[in-house]
C-alpha cells in the first residue's frame, strides 16, 4: 500500500469532530497531520484528542502536510483553499465550495493553475446504494425525476450555523439534491426557483438531453430523522431511493480512500472542484431568482 497521504485539517467545529478528524485518523490511506482553526483553543482541543499538533499558522500547517481538508464556512474555505492550492496542497473540500460564485470560480482557477487535485465531500455520492442507483438510472431511458430533502437543521443543533441560517436550505442542502438529479438525468442547463429562501424552496430543473426534474428542500421542518429521497422516471419504468439512512461510517472511509488515490494517481476525481463549481452556478442563479421575487 502507498504511504498514507498526510492531510492537515482546517477547522475544529462540530463537523470536523464528527466526520473529518475521525475519518482522516482512522483510514489506512490518510493520516491526520495536524489542525488549524480560527479559534486556537478549539484546534488545540481537537488535536490533543488525536495526538497531533495544533498549528498557530496556516503556513505551518501547510508545511506539515501534502493535502488539506476543510471543515469551515464556505467563505473561509474558498479563501484558505486558494492559499493552500498556491502552496501546492491537494484539497478535500466541503460543499458548497465557496460562499459565492465568483469565489468558486477563483478557487477552481487557482486549483488549475497550481495543478493540484481536488475532491468535494458530496457525502451521499460515496455510498454503495446511491452509486448503484445512479448506475442503474440510465437503463430506464430517463426523462424525469424529483428529489426531496427536508430536515430541521436550521431549528437548532450542530448545523444551525450562521451561514446556514443566513442563506437557507438552497445553499446547504441544494448541492446534494441537485447533484443527484444532475448525475441521474444529465447536466442541468437551466433552473427556475420558487418559494422562500429561508423556508421551502422548489426548483424546476432542465437537463441536457431534454429531461426535466423537480427538487424540493427545507431545513426548518421539525422532523427526525431527516428525509432525503429521489425518484427517476423513464421509458422503461421508474426507480426510487430513500437516501435518509444511506450514509454510515464506511462512507467516510471511502471518501478518505478515494481522496488518497486521487492524490497518489494525479488523476482528476469526478467529484472535484469543477463539479462543485457547476453546482454553484445553478444554486446562485436559483438564489438570485428567489431574492428578486422577494424584493
Amino acid at each position: 500500500m502507498p504511504e498514507p497521504v498526510a492531510v492537515g485539517l482546517v477547522g475544529a467545529g462540530p463537523w470536523a469532530r464528527l466526520a473529518h478528524a475521525p475519518m482522516l485518523a482512522a483510514s489506512a490511506h490518510t493520516s491526520l497531520a495536524g489542525v488549524w482553526a480560527r479559534r486556537p483553543e478549539a484546534a488545540a482541543d481537537l488535536a490533543a484528542e488525536y495526538g497531533v499538533k495544533a498549528y498557530d499558522s496556516l503556513d505551518a500547517l501547510f508545511d506539515s502536510c501534502e493535502a488539506v481538508a476543510f471543515s469551515v464556512p464556505p467563505a473561509v474555505q474558498a479563501e484558505v483553499a486558494i492559499t493552500a492550492a498556491a502552496a501546492g496542497k491537494h484539497l478535500l473540500l466541503e460543499k458548497p465550495i465557496a460562499d459565492r460564485l465568483a469565489a468558486a470560480e477563483r478557487l477552481v482557477e487557482a486549483i488549475d493553475d497550481a495543478d493540484v487535485r481536488s475532491m468535494v465531500v458530496f457525502t451521499w455520492r460515496y455510498t454503495p446504494v446511491v452509486r448503484s442507483f445512479l448506475a442503474d438510472a440510465g437503463s430506464l431511458a430517463p426523462f424525469a425525476g424529483r428529489a426531496l430533502f427536508v430536515s430541521g437543521g436550521m431549528l437548532g443543533g450542530h448545523f444551525a450555523t450562521p451561514w446556514r441560517l443566513e442563506r437557507g436550505a438552497l445553499v446547504d442542502l441544494g448541492p446534494h439534491v441537485i447533484d443527484l438529479l444532475d448525475a441521474a438525468l444529465g447536466l442541468v442547463t437551466a433552473v427556475e426557483a420558487h418559494g422562500q429562501l429561508l423556508g421551502w424552496v422548489a426548483l424546476d430543473l432542465h437537463h441536457e438531453g431534454g429531461a426535466i426534474s423537480q427538487a424540493s428542500m427545507c431545513a426548518s421542518v421539525p422532523v427526525e430523522p431527516q428525509r432525503f429521497s429521489i425518484d427517476i422516471y423513464g421509458e422503461r419504468g421508474a426507480m426510487e431511493l430513500d437516501c435518509s439512512t444511506a450514509v454510515g461510517p464506511d462512507t467516510f472511509l471511502t471518501v478518505a480512500e478515494e481522496f488518497a488515490a486521487t492524490v497518489r494517481s494525479g488523476r482528476p476525481h469526478p467529484l472535484d472542484a469543477a463539479r462543485g463549481l457547476h453546482l454553484q452556478r445553478i444554486i446562485e442563479e436559483a438564489e438570485q431568482q428567489l431574492l428578486t421575487a422577494d424584493a
